[in-house]
């Protein structure tokens, strides 16, 4: 990306532009006018024909010198020391069940519970430009899809590419369509203790099944994460009476579930020290981050250093070049017989 330092120098091509409407206007003869005068034989000389190069190039090499006196550089790298920040961590239920279609609020263009989540999660990453952020998705296992970064536009295109298993026809197994809590949260934790020089750590877990495979149960994992010191903002998608359905394939693997496991996420988000939100729509599901993101606030102190390559010497040499070279020419064309 190309920059000016001192932009306020092409204030000066505001001269330059009636400097050379006055060099290269066409000039009124002053002669006397002679009947005979269009019957004599013209002929233009190299020096006539050449008359107007000398002065078009010093305006071009004063041009290339306003250019120049801007200082134009070129970024090569934005590095952010940001200290004070909150370490975040997206464990998202990738599961069967997420196919569900009972969050959508549109039925010409309908979106799954999994998309839903996206869109509240995307805007709920935008509000905190400050924060590391990271996303853990998990079916029937638990897999890293972006680690802590502060780069959320990267963040931002793993989300939105999230997808559940065998939505996409590849073929899926019964256990990839499972849900373990248990190993998600896991994970989330393993990934939140490794950052450091943060305010604090927070998994926002979101599951709308119960958990049903893995190694970690949700309870070894609210340990983990209470060891860590890692608070657990647990948000249940649907009723613990809402057995989804999710049709199809899905059905028939068990990726449907029994509805959200309520019990087991408030037991998580109380021995963190979070907290539990269950959510049967997408309002409920954007006041849910919405109240986390105003719960867990703090004063950010960031620095931002950009190394910068200047980019002026190419202009300050062809300006010189250019003046050095009308002034020979100049010169020889003013001898000129009289």
């Amino acid at each position: 990306m190309i920059r000016f330092a001192c932009p306020w120098a092409f204030l000066l091509a505001i001269p330059l532009a009636l400097a050379a409407w006055r060099m290269l206007r066409p000039a009124r003869a002053a002669a006397l006018k002679l009947p005979l005068a269009g019957s004599l034989p013209r002929r233009a000389s190299w020096r006539k024909s050449l008359r107007h190069l000398p002065p078009a190039l010093v305006l071009s090499g004063l041009a290339c010198g306003v250019v120049a006196l801007a200082r134009p550089q070129e970024t090569l790298a934005t590095v952010r020391s940001t200290k004070d920040a909150i370490a975040i961590e997206m464990a998202v239920d990738v599961s069967g069940s997420m196919r569900e279609l009972d969050y959508s609020k549109s039925r010409t263009a309908p979106k799954t519970r999994l998309d839903v989540v996206k869109d509240v999660f995307a805007d709920f990453v935008e509000k905190r430009p400050d924060d590391l952020i990271g996303l853990v998705a998990f079916g029937g296992y638990a897999t890293t899809r972006a680690p802590l970064t502060f780069d959320h536009r990267a963040l931002l295109d793993v989300l939105a590419g999230t997808r559940i298993p065998g939505e996409d026809g590849e073929p899926v197994s019964n256990e990839e369509l499972q849900t373990a809590i248990g190993d998600g949260l896991g994970m989330a934790v393993a990934r939140l203790a490794a950052a450091s020089n943060v305010a604090s750590r927070i998994v926002v877990l979101l599951s709308d099944g119960m958990n049903n495979f893995g190694t970690l149960s949700p309870g070894q994992a609210a340990a983990l994460a209470k060891h860590e010191g890692v608070k657990v903002y647990a948000i249940g998608v649907g009723t613990s009476e809402n057995r989804a359905q999710a049709g199809g394939l899905f059905g028939l693997l068990g990726g449907g579930g029994d509805g959200v496991d309520e019990r087991a996420l408030k037991s998580i988000a109380k021995a963190t020290g979070g907290r539990y939100f269950n959510v049967r729509s997408t309002t409920g599901l954007e006041k849910s981050l919405a109240e986390i993101d105003s719960l867990e606030r703090t004063e950010v102190e960031s620095r931002t250093y950009v190394r910068r390559d200047e980019r002026f010497l190419p202009w300050l040499a062809a300006c010189c070049a250019l003046l050095l070279l009308a002034l020979p020419l100049g010169a020889a064309l003013r001898r000129s017989p009289v």
